[in-house]
């Protein structure tokens, strides 16, 4: 679980430069974190252990 929370943070960390500098980059990155976050909570609803 460590691994997904890091590459959350990773994603969030780049959609938020992609916001201020390059827009487009901004938009894939947030789709991506979107992703991201949805498979999170679909792992913590189903109450599953880390791998």
């Amino acid at each position: 679980m460590d691994l997904l929370w890091t590459i959350v943070v990773v994603l969030l960390i780049l959609w938020l430069i992609g916001l201020i500098g390059f827009p487009t980059i901004g938009s894939l990155i947030h789709i991506l974190l979107v992703l991201a976050i949805i498979v999170v909570l679909v792992r913590i609803i189903q109450g599953r252990s880390p791998a």
